[in-house]
């Protein structure tokens, strides 16, 4: 039995993460206005007149902008306006449903971009269909045992914030929620279907704070367990409220 650490969504995917003191599943969705929405650029395949999801690919993402690590962000559901924060760049709040506030917040975010690289040219949404990395709408859950055997692999410390994940949990053994795949874990008052190992990117590499790419992790994992795997992906199979805290086991 694990217990809920920490709960964290990003609204614009790869743009900047928000921690969460709860939050409320919905069955078949992802955690609400998680990768809510994703930003362009001249290569997307996405297309605004016939929406459907896009592989990762198709959008700014940290894993070819590493700087993209180094943001947070705040989001008002009311009000729909995301909030970014940036040690160097200072806060921008603006509406990513707006034209004229997309155009500013490309201005905002071009110093962040290597400028013989993609730039941003825009913001887009499936409503309530979140961007995921996955095909299907899906709920990262992380191990804190995990990531610190990670860490000692490494030789120094491994920020949590690197994995981008959406449930942390503590009180497990490493790589314990591997063994959970293909089964039922009731978190709080919510359950999920753990599908899959989650295969990571370069966007690991970068730090949460500068965005400077400073720590290897794939090599690390692959150095010492010869897989580059962290965490796994989840379905919510039947609504219910997380709040950190909570118990996670399987049922």
């Amino acid at each position: 039995m694990g217990s809920v650490t920490s709960l964290w969504r990003y609204p614009i995917k790869s743009h900047g993460r928000e921690a969460l003191a709860s939050i409320d599943l919905i069955a078949g969705q992802t955690i609400p206005w998680d990768r809510h929405w994703a930003v362009t650029h001249a290569d997307s395949k996405f297309d605004s007149t016939n929406p459907e999801w896009v592989m990762c690919r198709n959008f700014m993402i940290g894993a070819a902008v590493p700087n993209l690590a180094g943001l947070w962000a705040k989001l008002n559901d009311e009000a729909e306006t995301v909030t970014l924060s940036h040690q160097t760049l200072g806060s921008f709040t603006f509406k990513p449903d707006s034209a004229d506030d997309v155009a500013a917040f490309c201005d905002f975010i071009r110093p962040l971009c290597p400028p013989d690289k993609r730039q941003a040219n825009g913001i887009v949404t499936l409503g309530a269909r979140g961007m995921t990395d996955t095909d299907y709408q899906s709920i990262s859950i992380m191990n804190v045992a995990s990531n610190q055997a990670v860490t000692e692999a490494a030789g120094q410390d491994i920020e949590a914030e690197r994995w981008r994940g959406n449930i942390w949990l503590d009180g497990l053994a490493p790589w314990q929620e591997w063994d959970w795949i293909g089964h039922d874990v009731a978190i709080g008052g919510a359950i999920l279907r753990v599908t899959e190992r989650i295969e990571r990117c370069n966007h690991t590499r970068a730090n949460p704070k500068t965005g400077v790419r400073d720590i290897d992790r794939l090599a690390v994992l692959r150095d010492n367990w010869d897989h580059q795997d962290f965490g796994v992906y989840a379905q919510v199979i039947q609504n219910g409220p997380v709040a950190i805290g909570d118990t996670a086991k399987v049922i």
